[in-house]
């Protein structure tokens, strides 16, 4: 027969129970702690490699623009401006400055968004910033970005 009678712990119940919380709560940090160290390599992987730049470095590859998110947040926080010289950049800090580069035409622009998310692309222009070095006829096209 079982005693279901209410009695108090005893002390040394107490702390085994606390004991097994606490391995447990450590245990789940630990955890949680590696898989997001694991998560962050992934994402390192994808990065490009141009995310650390300084004055004068360049790099090039293929640009596109966007412009029918007007009003929108940008990631930066900003109100995205279709006509503003703006650009987005998977890595580069918010605020860098570009001078981009296509057909011999120039623009320069500030990154203040994430993107583009189209493998192969390394810059997506604001359509204004865009229209003023020709991109907006094919929507895609051949870049150099050079830091400012």
């Amino acid at each position: 027969m079982i005693n279901t009678a209410k009695r108090p712990m005893r002390a040394s119940a107490i702390r085994a129970a606390s004991a097994f919380i606490a391995a447990t709560t450590i245990l789940a940090a630990t955890t949680a702690a590696s898989h997001a160290g694991s998560h962050h390599r992934k994402h390192h992987n994808w990065r490009n490699a141009n995310a650390s730049m300084a004055t004068g470095h360049s790099f090039s590859g293929k640009a596109s623009y966007y412009g029918s998110e007007s009003g929108s947040r940008t990631a930066s926080g900003q109100r995205f401006n279709q006509n503003a010289m703006t650009a987005a950049h998977r890595t580069l800090p918010f605020g860098t400055r570009l001078r981009v580069t296509h057909g011999g035409r120039s623009v320069v622009v500030t990154i203040n968004d994430r993107g583009p998310f189209i493998r192969g692309r390394v810059l997506d222009l604001s359509k204004g910033a865009a229209r003023a070095i020709g991109l907006t006829g094919r929507g895609v096209g051949q870049v150099v970005a050079e830091v400012q």
